[in-house]
Protein backbone atom coordinates (compact mmCIF):
# COMPACT_ATOMS: atom_id res chain seq x y z
CA UNK A 1 0.00 0.00 0.00
CA UNK A 2 1.39 2.83 -1.06
CA UNK A 3 1.85 5.90 1.34
CA UNK A 4 0.21 9.12 0.42
CA UNK A 5 2.32 12.54 0.50
CA UNK A 6 2.63 13.95 4.01
CA UNK A 7 1.23 17.55 3.71
CA UNK A 8 2.69 20.51 5.78
CA UNK A 9 0.44 22.48 8.30
CA UNK A 10 -1.21 25.12 7.12
CA UNK A 11 1.05 28.63 8.07
CA UNK A 12 -1.87 29.83 9.95
CA UNK A 13 -2.02 26.63 12.27
CA UNK A 14 -0.65 28.35 15.79
CA UNK A 15 -3.63 30.41 15.11
CA UNK A 16 -5.49 27.80 16.70
CA UNK A 17 -4.40 28.72 19.87
CA UNK A 18 -6.74 31.12 21.55
CA UNK A 19 -8.81 32.03 24.63
CA UNK A 20 -11.86 31.65 22.38
CA UNK A 21 -10.58 28.77 21.56
CA UNK A 22 -9.35 27.02 24.78
CA UNK A 23 -9.78 27.95 28.30
CA UNK A 24 -6.59 28.15 29.66
CA UNK A 25 -4.43 30.27 31.77
CA UNK A 26 -2.26 33.17 29.64
CA UNK A 27 1.01 31.71 30.79
CA UNK A 28 -0.67 27.92 29.67
CA UNK A 29 -1.40 29.57 26.20
CA UNK A 30 2.03 30.82 26.10
CA UNK A 31 3.65 27.84 26.91
CA UNK A 32 1.46 25.63 24.93
CA UNK A 33 2.32 28.26 21.29
CA UNK A 34 6.48 27.93 22.63
CA UNK A 35 6.14 23.60 22.56
CA UNK A 36 3.76 23.67 19.51
CA UNK A 37 6.43 25.70 17.34
CA UNK A 38 9.81 24.01 18.65
CA UNK A 39 7.11 20.92 17.46
CA UNK A 40 6.66 22.05 13.88
CA UNK A 41 10.33 23.03 13.42
CA UNK A 42 11.52 19.80 14.42
CA UNK A 43 8.85 18.32 12.20
CA UNK A 44 9.66 20.14 9.15
CA UNK A 45 13.30 19.59 9.72
CA UNK A 46 12.49 15.91 9.90
CA UNK A 47 10.76 16.07 6.37
CA UNK A 48 13.09 18.02 4.86
CA UNK A 49 15.81 15.53 5.93
CA UNK A 50 14.08 12.85 4.15
CA UNK A 51 15.05 10.51 7.20
CA UNK A 52 11.76 8.53 7.55
CA UNK A 53 11.74 7.75 4.23
CA UNK A 54 15.07 6.67 3.91
CA UNK A 55 14.50 4.76 7.12
CA UNK A 56 11.17 2.66 5.59
CA UNK A 57 13.27 2.28 2.30
CA UNK A 58 16.21 0.54 4.29
CA UNK A 59 14.31 -1.17 6.69
CA UNK A 60 10.87 -2.06 4.78
CA UNK A 61 11.26 -5.86 5.45
CA UNK A 62 11.85 -6.04 9.38
CA UNK A 63 8.90 -3.64 11.27
CA UNK A 64 11.09 -4.21 14.55
CA UNK A 65 14.42 -2.64 13.10
CA UNK A 66 12.12 0.13 10.83
CA UNK A 67 10.72 1.08 15.06
CA UNK A 68 13.97 0.82 16.40
CA UNK A 69 15.32 3.19 13.80
CA UNK A 70 12.70 5.25 13.91
CA UNK A 71 12.47 5.39 17.69
CA UNK A 72 16.12 6.60 17.62
CA UNK A 73 15.39 9.34 15.10
CA UNK A 74 12.38 10.38 17.11
CA UNK A 75 13.46 10.32 20.71
CA UNK A 76 14.80 13.76 21.00
CA UNK A 77 11.85 15.31 19.27
CA UNK A 78 8.50 16.60 20.27
CA UNK A 79 6.68 15.84 16.82
CA UNK A 80 3.52 17.13 19.24
CA UNK A 81 -0.72 16.64 17.83
CA UNK A 82 -0.65 20.04 15.73
CA UNK A 83 -2.70 22.65 17.56
CA UNK A 84 -5.67 22.26 15.17
CA UNK A 85 -6.02 19.07 16.51
CA UNK A 86 -5.13 19.32 19.93
CA UNK A 87 -7.84 22.43 20.45
CA UNK A 88 -10.36 20.06 18.60
CA UNK A 89 -9.56 17.43 21.11
CA UNK A 90 -9.72 19.42 24.01
CA UNK A 91 -13.37 20.71 22.84
CA UNK A 92 -14.54 17.18 22.18
CA UNK A 93 -13.10 15.97 25.51
CA UNK A 94 -14.94 18.91 27.07
CA UNK A 95 -18.02 18.49 24.93
CA UNK A 96 -18.49 14.81 25.98
CA UNK A 97 -17.68 15.36 29.74
CA UNK A 98 -15.00 12.78 30.03
CA UNK A 99 -12.98 12.42 33.22
CA UNK A 100 -11.64 9.25 32.71
CA UNK A 101 -9.07 9.46 29.85
CA UNK A 102 -5.82 7.53 28.11
CA UNK A 103 -3.51 9.10 26.31
CA UNK A 104 -1.23 6.74 23.98
CA UNK A 105 1.90 7.88 23.88
CA UNK A 106 2.71 10.98 25.87
CA UNK A 107 6.66 12.11 24.61
CA UNK A 108 6.76 15.62 25.89
CA UNK A 109 3.85 16.32 27.34
CA UNK A 110 1.77 18.62 24.73
CA UNK A 111 -1.02 17.15 24.08
CA UNK A 112 -1.53 15.92 27.96
CA UNK A 113 -1.66 19.62 29.01
CA UNK A 114 -4.81 19.54 26.64
CA UNK A 115 -6.30 16.45 27.54
CA UNK A 116 -5.79 17.61 31.67
CA UNK A 117 -7.24 21.31 31.65
CA UNK A 118 -10.29 19.64 29.36
CA UNK A 119 -10.88 16.78 32.36
CA UNK A 120 -10.15 19.42 35.64
CA UNK A 121 -12.51 21.82 34.08
CA UNK A 122 -15.45 18.65 33.62
CA UNK A 123 -14.39 17.52 37.43
CA UNK A 124 -14.77 21.05 38.71
CA UNK A 125 -18.35 21.04 36.91
CA UNK A 126 -18.58 17.27 38.25
CA UNK A 127 -17.91 18.37 41.58
CA UNK A 128 -14.59 15.86 41.08
CA UNK A 129 -11.56 16.07 42.77
CA UNK A 130 -8.09 14.66 41.50
CA UNK A 131 -8.05 11.26 41.69
CA UNK A 132 -11.58 11.08 40.91
CA UNK A 133 -10.60 12.27 37.70
CA UNK A 134 -7.18 11.91 35.71
CA UNK A 135 -5.53 12.01 32.26
CA UNK A 136 -3.48 8.54 32.15
CA UNK A 137 -0.21 9.65 30.00
CA UNK A 138 1.89 6.90 28.80
CA UNK A 139 5.49 7.34 28.01
CA UNK A 140 8.10 4.18 27.13
CA UNK A 141 11.43 7.07 26.71
CA UNK A 142 12.67 7.87 30.57
CA UNK A 143 13.80 11.33 29.63
CA UNK A 144 10.82 12.17 27.34
CA UNK A 145 8.43 11.83 30.64
CA UNK A 146 11.08 13.38 32.81
CA UNK A 147 10.96 16.43 30.41
CA UNK A 148 6.86 16.17 30.23
CA UNK A 149 6.60 16.67 34.02
CA UNK A 150 8.80 19.93 34.01
CA UNK A 151 6.39 21.26 31.16
CA UNK A 152 3.20 20.17 33.48
CA UNK A 153 4.96 21.72 36.37
CA UNK A 154 5.42 25.04 34.18
CA UNK A 155 1.40 24.88 33.25
CA UNK A 156 0.81 24.84 36.92
CA UNK A 157 -2.31 23.33 38.90
CA UNK A 158 -4.48 24.17 36.25
CA UNK A 159 -2.79 20.43 34.79
CA UNK A 160 -0.65 18.76 36.66
CA UNK A 161 -3.03 17.40 39.61
CA UNK A 162 -5.17 15.96 37.07
CA UNK A 163 -2.02 13.84 35.12
CA UNK A 164 -0.85 10.40 36.54
CA UNK A 165 2.06 9.51 34.04
CA UNK A 166 2.61 5.70 33.76
CA UNK A 167 6.39 4.78 32.33
CA UNK A 168 7.15 1.65 30.67
CA UNK A 169 5.71 -0.83 28.47
CA UNK A 170 1.81 0.75 27.24
CA UNK A 171 0.74 -3.24 27.28
CA UNK A 172 1.64 -3.72 30.64
CA UNK A 173 1.25 0.16 32.52
CA UNK A 174 -2.49 -0.13 31.06
CA UNK A 175 -3.21 -3.61 32.63
CA UNK A 176 -4.09 -2.30 36.28
CA UNK A 177 -5.61 0.22 37.49
CA UNK A 178 -7.79 1.70 34.54
CA UNK A 179 -11.04 1.59 34.14
CA UNK A 180 -14.34 3.46 32.53
CA UNK A 181 -12.17 5.56 30.28
CA UNK A 182 -14.59 8.04 28.43
CA UNK A 183 -11.59 9.08 26.02
CA UNK A 184 -8.73 7.84 24.43
CA UNK A 185 -6.31 9.40 22.19
CA UNK A 186 -3.57 6.96 20.03
CA UNK A 187 -0.80 9.43 19.10
CA UNK A 188 2.03 6.31 18.92
CA UNK A 189 3.88 4.15 16.62
CA UNK A 190 0.95 2.60 14.24
CA UNK A 191 1.11 -0.85 14.41
CA UNK A 192 0.52 -0.41 18.39
CA UNK A 193 -2.97 1.01 18.30
CA UNK A 194 -4.29 -2.24 17.86
CA UNK A 195 -3.02 -4.27 20.96
CA UNK A 196 -3.75 -1.17 23.08
CA UNK A 197 -7.15 -1.08 21.46
CA UNK A 198 -7.54 -4.72 22.85
CA UNK A 199 -6.11 -4.30 26.05
CA UNK A 200 -8.18 -1.03 27.29
CA UNK A 201 -11.63 -2.41 25.25
CA UNK A 202 -12.80 -4.37 28.54
CA UNK A 203 -12.03 -1.26 30.28
CA UNK A 204 -14.07 1.41 27.93
CA UNK A 205 -17.24 3.17 28.56
CA UNK A 206 -20.65 2.26 26.33
CA UNK A 207 -20.40 5.75 24.32
CA UNK A 208 -16.45 5.85 25.30
CA UNK A 209 -14.39 8.20 21.99
CA UNK A 210 -11.23 7.17 20.54
CA UNK A 211 -9.30 9.92 18.80
CA UNK A 212 -6.47 8.35 16.22
CA UNK A 213 -3.65 10.82 14.84
CA UNK A 214 -2.35 10.57 11.60
CA UNK A 215 -4.30 7.70 10.12
CA UNK A 216 -3.92 8.68 6.21
CA UNK A 217 -0.43 9.73 6.41
CA UNK A 218 0.10 6.65 8.18
CA UNK A 219 -1.92 4.16 7.16
CA UNK A 220 -0.30 1.65 6.74
CA UNK A 221 0.67 1.01 9.63
CA UNK A 222 -2.97 1.44 10.49
CA UNK A 223 -4.10 -1.51 8.40
CA UNK A 224 -4.58 -3.60 11.07
CA UNK A 225 -6.35 -1.37 13.48
CA UNK A 226 -8.71 0.55 10.93
CA UNK A 227 -9.83 -2.88 9.69
CA UNK A 228 -10.91 -3.82 13.54
CA UNK A 229 -13.06 -1.12 14.04
CA UNK A 230 -14.57 -0.91 10.58
CA UNK A 231 -15.16 -4.76 10.35
CA UNK A 232 -18.63 -6.23 9.98
CA UNK A 233 -20.48 -6.24 13.70
CA UNK A 234 -18.01 -4.05 15.09
CA UNK A 235 -18.90 -2.17 18.28
CA UNK A 236 -17.31 0.96 16.84
CA UNK A 237 -18.57 3.50 14.43
CA UNK A 238 -15.58 5.66 12.71
CA UNK A 239 -15.16 8.71 10.64
CA UNK A 240 -12.04 10.10 8.94
CA UNK A 241 -12.31 14.00 10.11
CA UNK A 242 -10.39 16.58 7.24
CA UNK A 243 -7.54 17.23 9.30
CA UNK A 244 -3.82 16.85 7.79
CA UNK A 245 -2.62 13.44 7.34
CA UNK A 246 -5.77 12.09 8.66
CA UNK A 247 -7.54 12.22 12.15
CA UNK A 248 -9.97 8.98 12.79
CA UNK A 249 -13.17 9.53 15.34
CA UNK A 250 -14.26 6.85 16.68
CA UNK A 251 -17.49 6.00 18.75
CA UNK A 252 -17.79 2.65 21.17
CA UNK A 253 -21.10 1.39 21.47
CA UNK A 254 -21.46 -2.11 21.72
CA UNK A 255 -24.60 -2.19 22.69
CA UNK A 256 -26.27 -0.20 20.23
CA UNK A 257 -28.35 -1.80 17.43
CA UNK A 258 -29.04 -0.46 14.08
CA UNK A 259 -33.12 0.14 13.69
Amino acid sequence: MATPALVSPPANVMDSITPKSIKAPGHVLELLRRLHRKSLDQEAEIKASGAVEEIKSHASGDPKERKQLIDNLMRDKFIALVPDKAVYMYNMVRASRALHVVECGTSYGVSTIYLALAVGQNAAIAGKKPGSARVIATENEAAKAAQARAHWKEAGDSVMPWIDIREGDILETLQHDVADVDFVLFDIWSPMALPILKTLEPKLRNGAMLLTDNTISAAEGYAEFLSYIKADGSPYTTMTLPFEDGLELTLYSPNLVAV
